[in-house]
C-alpha cells in the first residue's frame, strides 16, 4: 500500500464493482471531484490490519519488509541530496579524514 490511486468520481461511478474489487484486494482509492480530494476509500473488515488502515488514512506508507532485510538491500548508507546539513556535515566529516 505505498502508493494510492486516485479515482474521478464519474470514472469510480461507472466502474464500481472494478473499484471495489481493487479496494478489497487491499488498494486505498482517492475519490477527486474536477481535480480536488473529496473522499478516501479504504479497505475494511477482519482482514485489514490496524497500521495499514492508519497509513492510508494519513497518507503514510507500510512497511515492506524487515528493517534488517530492506538495509542489506541499499547499496551502503543513503547519502544525503545536496545542499542539505546533513551532506554538509558529512562533507565537513570527510575532508578531516
Amino acid at each position: 500500500m505505498t502508493h494510492m490511486l486516485e479515482v474521478g468520481v464519474r470514472e469510480l461511478r461507472q466502474n464500481l464493482s472494478r473499484h471495489l474489487a481493487r479496494v478489497k484486494a487491499g488498494a486505498s482509492l482517492v475519490v477527486t471531484e474536477r481535480g480536488r480530494q473529496v473522499a478516501l476509500l479504504v479497505p475494511s473488515g477482519e482482514n485489514v490490519e490496524r497500521h495499514a488502515y492508519l497509513a492510508a488514512r494519513f497518507g503514510a506508507t507500510v512497511p515492506v519488509g524487515r528493517l534488517e532485510q530492506v538495509a542489506a538491500a541499499e547499496d551502503g548508507s543513503p547519502a544525503a541530496p545536496a545542499g542539505t546539513t546533513d551532506a554538509f556535515i558529512a562533507e565537513s566529516r570527510a575532508s578531516r579524514e
